[in-house]
């Protein structure tokens, strides 16, 4: 029995350290604010699992890791402005700086982090 702890947390690790690799603050445009989080000329925000946008947002679900990069495929569950719909993206750390790269069918996004980010 003295082994059970440690053996859970052994399994559980792993989850823990990758359980919401791209959560932060990101700025929509070089001038974004980033105190604005979901509004015209705000910020973006993603945590625990939750993509918040402009006047909506999805939940980033079943992820699929993409081999040989430092990347993700999600099932976007989205609402926003009475509507639902559901799309796949692509969410990516940008290698040139802090921030992320997001994919939808035909559009691509760079966000930078924004610096006082508490992620």
């Amino acid at each position: 029995m003295t082994y059970f702890p440690k053996i859970v947390l052994a399994l559980l690790a792993p989850n823990l350290a990758f359980a919401d690799p791209f959560d932060g603050i990101y700025k929509q445009t070089a001038h974004s604010e980033c105190a604005l989080v979901g509004t015209d000329g705000g910020s973006l925000e993603i945590r625990e699992d939750i993509f918040y946008g402009v006047e909506m947002q999805c939940r980033m679900i079943n992820p699929v890791d993409i081999e040989d990069m430092d990347a993700m495929i999600y099932q976007m569950e989205c609402s926003g402005e009475g509507q639902t719909w559901s799309e796949r993206a692509i969410l990516m750390n940008d290698a040139e700086a802090p921030g992320i790269i997001m994919i939808w069918n035909g559009y691509a996004f760079r966000y930078a982090r924004c610096e006082d980010d508490e992620y």
